[in-house]
């Protein structure tokens, strides 16, 4: 009888969260448990086997982690190995729409969906997001489906109950329950800046990547896509990307594009901490300080300036460059957000035009050919639509290596690095590096910026 009521004590806490919820209404029904939202929503839930194909390296030191990091993975003689990856995915479309993460998907060669009733489809990414780590998949030949409804995430709540759906260590379709943990969850606790994720304790295991994190209605809540762990199990800690910006993703791909735009804010941005707030005279730690604007940054036109502090986006408090970018991202480009901004005591609310990362000036991008040392080397010069894509620092400026190719990276070049000077010639347009690496000589000098160091690069040819 303790349990029952329990169990009966949980719907009714969850009808307050979601007012559709029902309290049970017999016994029958508090058996039942979340055995009716189950076999509603498990259908919608896919399982992902993909085949990666990558490029290794055959040189007995580069298992060495000082050698790796010194060299970067830029010698020995380059070599494919084939991973196959088994992830999770959900059905956002009855004609087959699937988002998954880019980190199961993003990268492979082959992909095929299994979907609970044992149908298999052939299926290929239509959009995909490194940073973001989403994926949009397009299933071949389908209709009819089974989907899950995308629910407002911005009305989760910290205690909801929610059942987590996916494919755990290959074992076939698992379902854990559990509870909405936190949000807007950062930092080293997922080990990057994304200052979005939704926190559950519903178990999360290797396989779950990219399943549903849904609520006790079937509404997709999150996809899940990550967790805090020793031991490679679940700890009760688990991250799901929020269902809104799953939304933005779906509405890009059936838009066409083959790649994620979000709103280029040109900033660069730190929490507030409890020490910067007191030097700013606040009383409560809120906010992010802007420390750096681009000077064709929408923020800068709006108005705004270093030092300034942005409290909230639309409405909804930020506290992590990451959270505004979230935001912004949600909203979408073609619009505008109303940030509230803090200067000094003054308070004030800016509109922001949501726009794309601006190409100006033009990229120029470059590939070497056969007549230079470095063939396949692609080049390009910096702009805001560069540093958004390479994730270059706001002021860098000049030539990036988009793609070091084989020569460049046997040469010890990676995508990111900037051309400061190849043999001392200066580099500041593409067509520069064509020149330098024309005839360079037989030795080879390059002075290249990576991760905020000058770094130099010497050998012969």
């Amino acid at each position: 009888m303790l349990r029952a009521t329990f169990i009966a004590l949980s719907f009714a806490c969850a009808s307050v969260a979601t007012a559709e919820t029902q309290v049970p209404q017999s016994q029958a029904e508090i058996s039942l448990g979340f055995a009716p939202v189950v076999k509603e929503a498990s259908p919608a839930v896919v399982n992902i086997y993909a085949k990666i194909v990558r490029q290794g390296r055959a040189n007995p030191f580069f298992s060495d982690p000082f050698f790796q990091d010194f060299f970067g993975g830029g010698f020995g003689e380059p070599r494919q190995r084939v991973q196959n990856s088994l992830g999770s995915g959900v059905i956002l479309s009855d004609d087959g729409y699937v988002v998954s993460n880019y980190h199961v998907v993003g990268t492979a060669t082959e992909i095929r969906v299994v979907t609970t009733d044992r149908r298999e489809f052939s299926a290929h990414v239509v959009l995909g997001d490194k940073e973001s780590d989403i994926a949009i998949l397009r299933l071949d030949e389908a209709k009819g489906l089974p989907f899950l409804h995308l629910r407002d995430s911005d009305h989760v709540e910290v205690g909801e109950l929610a059942l987590a759906i996916g494919n755990p260590f290959g074992v076939g379709q698992t379902v854990s329950s559990g509870i909405i943990s936190g949000l807007a969850r950062t930092g080293t606790a997922t080990g990057n800046a994304r200052g979005y994720f939704i926190q559950t304790d519903a178990a999360i295991n290797p396989g779950n990547s990219g399943g549903a994190l849904i609520d006790v209605n079937g509404d997709l809540i999150g996809i899940n896509t990550s967790i805090l762990t020793r031991s490679g199990g679940s700890n009760g800690i688990g991250f799901a990307i929020p269902a809104n910006l799953v939304a933005e993703f779906l509405r890009q791909a059936k838009d066409g594009n083959d790649r994620f735009v979000s709103p280029w804010a040109g900033m660069a941005g730190q929490h507030m901490s409890a020490d910067i707030a007191e030097s700013l005279g606040l009383v409560i730690p809120l906010g992010v300080v802007i420390s750096d604007l681009h000077p064709l940054s929408p923020l800068s036109e709006a108005g705004l300036r270093v030092g300034d502090v942005v409290t909230h986006v639309d409405g909804d408090e930020v506290n992590s460059p990451a959270e505004m970018k979230f935001r912004m991202s949600v909203a979408g480009v073609g619009g505008s957000s109303v940030l509230t901004r803090l200067r000094g005591h003054e308070q004030a609310e800016v509109e922001v035009a949501l726009v794309k990362a601006p190409e100006t000036p033009a990229a120029e991008e470059t590939t070497l050919d056969d007549r230079t040392a470095m063939p396949g080397l692609v080049v390009s010069r910096i702009n805001p639509e560069v540093i958004t894509r390479m994730g270059l620092l706001l002021s860098q400026t000049g030539v990036v290596v988009v793609d070091a190719s084989r020569y460049g990276g046997r040469s010890g070049l990676r995508a990111g690095d900037v051309v400061n000077s190849i043999n001392g010639t200066e580099i500041e347009h593409p067509q520069d590096v064509v020149d330098a690496l024309t005839d360079p000589g037989r030795r080879l000098n390059l002075v290249i910026l990576r991760g905020g160091r000058l770094v130099s690069l010497r050998f012969r040819l």
